[in-house]
């Protein structure tokens, strides 16, 4: 069963397996960890001494290998639910040595075999050598190329053998920089390992990793490279854990932080080793809720990892529930969706229902519409004052309502003109202002705001047009049409907004893309709720645009060449493209936005924008990343066009907007 029932998880369940030894009685090995609360063994699927060409043939020319057990010793649902298969651990594919690189080549083509006839849904791959795994990863494409359905999970050390003898030592720096002679990669950052081993996989989405997790840590900003990566499972191995004051196994501080970041992105646990920790039999873990079950708990505890599984449940049932908008976005997680065009298309009900579910927006434009109130007109001139405001692009009525209720809490009175285009939400509109009583403070006019001839002056003009890029949705163009009705000494809410961009490593996002296979779809801005994405450097801010805006032939077009430094603890990286974010002052300090630094809290209107990379840019460590980013305006459409210039050379994306752009 899983870890734990969370009734207030719904996402994906965590499940926590054992690595056992090779075993011909693979079905007692399995009911073993089953009823002793795991849920799913990895298991060598031949016998470790076997060699290929040891292998005795019978006079009838067959040979059988040593497997664990046939098919049948096993149901379908079985070995597919609860076996991963582990690749023999003796296998040197780049080995000098004729004999055992042709041995390993062969063993892995019968190992992969037998595993995709038995529908195992996952294979584990021995650790590849340091930065020389050129014929290891062809033969793993290979295999790659005719898998249906099957993962193949690459074992990578979270902290490189080599960092772990040089901890806490004079040698580590010098151990770190240490460069491989042909490549000028680190050979000690385990994240190489991984990143050759991919590329000469050409990022094949049926591989993944699975990583070593031992008593030693890389730096916070190291591990979170892999977030952006597709780790699969993390093999925690019993080395890892501290003895606590009654003389259970416990992790450090740091380690429950990062098994608690790997639940979070959905990584199974793998518990592995010897045991450490010899309790008595009968002892219960201080960390399981007592069900009265007493008898079975003690059988379930003879299983030498039990103290350790138990650990890792109490970890995961002690994580803090997840919010209310958490639990709205999970759906939403790393899922591609097209940016919404509202100025060419007009939005239907559902969208407007979502949107006007996000109080805490609706809440930061009444504050300034309330602010923008009490500033436009003194507490003497209240009562004899009528403010005229409009709201443009009001949608179904959400922001004439914020008005309506800042004017009431500011004592301040309004005439109120509701300008919307989408004939679909006026209907709406019409009946909400009858409703609501509002017939003498409200004018609903049914037009596109850059064709609307006002019959007076606005005071205060309203919108909400702002994209997750910021000016992705038009805002710029829409309120430079609308702001003639503005009074020169008028307030535009928002005042302005600013996007920023910054660099990440987006694995599933950039296979997901490429899962297209087209041109197009690398060209295309996605708007997506970040989640198995690793932010490499903080976002810088990209173009700026004011309102309202007065000066004589102002123009939107805009560019902005970025340089962004990773940190040097963090080591390499692979960049697969861009996160945009906005950020908007909506009156003198009342903002809102998804910048990370300074998002608005509890509030989901907006998810991030992705600008993909045909090709994902290498970042050695030390190096920076220049970015150029263009904001194109023609007559009919606006788009974006982005290229990297540094360390390597990218093709410009999206040039003309071929690809992608937003109607005017």
């Amino acid at each position: 069963m899983p870890l734990g029932q969370r009734s207030f998880d719904n996402s994906e369940a965590r499940y926590c397996g054992a690595e056992v030894e090779f075993s011909e009685d693979i079905e007692n090995a399995l009911t073993y960890n089953l009823e002793s609360s795991f849920d799913f063994i990895v298991a060598p699927l031949t016998n470790q001494d076997f060699r290929p060409s040891k292998l005795k043939v019978s006079p009838l020319g067959s040979a059988v290998p040593p497997f664990a057990g046939s098919d049948l010793v096993l149901s379908p649902a079985q070995w597919s639910g609860h076996v991963v298969g582990k690749v023999s651990s003796w296998l040197d594919l780049d080995s000098a040595e004729d004999l055992v690189r042709v041995d390993s080549e062969t063993t892995l083509k019968l190992e992969l075999g037998w595993a995709a006839h038995l529908s195992l849904q996952a294979c584990l791959l021995p650790t590849p050598r340091p930065l020389n795994c050129g014929n290891y990863a062809r033969c793993v494409n290979q295999a790659l190329q005719g898998l249906a359905h099957m993962q193949l999970w690459l074992r990578i050390p979270l902290q490189s053998p080599q960092m772990q003898e040089a901890e806490d030592t004079p040698e580590e720096e010098t151990v770190f920089l240490m460069r491989d002679s042909i490549t000028g990669w680190p050979v000690s950052d385990s994240w190489e390992w991984w990143n050759m081993f991919r590329m000469l996989c050409e990022h094949h989405s049926h591989l993944s990793v699975a990583l070593d997790i031992t008593a030693s840590l890389p730096p916070a900003s190291s591990i979170m490279r892999w977030i952006g990566e597709p780790v699969r499972a993390a093999i925690l191995h019993t080395s890892a854990f501290l003895t606590n004051k009654r003389g259970y196994p416990c992790l450090s501080k740091r380690h429950q932080n990062l098994i608690t970041m790997l639940f979070n992105h959905s990584v199974q646990i793998v518990l592995s080793g010897e045991p450490l920790h010899h309790l008595d039999e009968s002892d219960l873990s201080p960390n399981t809720e007592s069900n009265g079950n007493c008898s079975e708990d003690a059988a379930n505890a003879r299983h030498p990892l039990k103290p350790y599984l138990e650990y890792i449940a109490y970890l995961y049932r002690r994580m803090e529930p997840p919010t209310e908008q958490e639990r709205f976005e999970m759906s939403y997680r790393d899922f591609l969706q097209a940016p919404l065009q509202p100025l060419m298309d007009n939005l239907e009900a559902q969208t407007y229902e979502t949107f006007e579910k996000d109080s805490t927006k609706y809440s930061q434009y009444q504050k300034a519409v309330h602010a923008a109130l009490l500033d436009r007109v003194s507490e003497s001139e209240a009562s004899t004052t009528i403010i005229v405001l409009m709201v443009v692009g009001a949608g179904r009525g959400p922001l004439v309502r914020a008005s309506l209720k800042a004017a009431e809490e500011a004592r301040r009175q309004l005439r109120v003109y509701a300008v919307e285009k989408n004939p679909n939400a006026v209907v709406t509109l019409h009946s909400l202002i009858k409703m609501e009583g509002w017939e003498e403070m409200v004018n609903i006019v049914s037009c596109d705001m850059r064709q609307w001839n006002a019959p007076e002056q606005a005071d205060i003009l309203v919108s909400e047009l702002l994209g997750s890029f910021g000016d992705n949705e038009l805002s710029p163009e829409c309120l430079d049409g609308a702001q003639r009705f503005l009074k020169e000494d008028g307030i535009s809410i928002p005042s302005s907004y600013t996007s920023f961009i910054g660099p990440i490593t987006a694995s599933k996002l950039h296979n997901d893309v490429k899962s297209y296979n087209d041109l197009a779809h690398f060209e295309t801005a996605y708007v997506v709720k970040l989640h198995n994405v690793a932010k490499l450097a903080a976002p810088k801010p990209v173009f700026t645009f004011h309102h309202p805006n007065f000066i004589p032939g102002s123009d939107n077009r805009r560019y902005k060449k970025l340089v962004f430094e990773l940190p040097e603890d963090t080591g390499s990286a692979l960049v697969h493209g861009f996160a945009g974010y906005f950020d908007a002052v909506l009156y003198n300090d009342v903002h809102l936005g998804i910048e990370p630094s300074t998002s608005t809290p509890n509030m989901f209107s907006w998810f991030s924008i992705f600008f993909p990379l045909r090709n994902p840019i290498y970042v050695p460590v030390g190096c920076k990343l220049e970015l150029h980013f263009w904001r194109c305006v023609g007559p009919t459409k606006v788009w974006y066009e982005w290229a990297v210039t540094a360390p390597s050379v990218s093709a410009v994306h999206n040039t003309n907007g071929r690809s992608y752009w937003v109607g005017l």
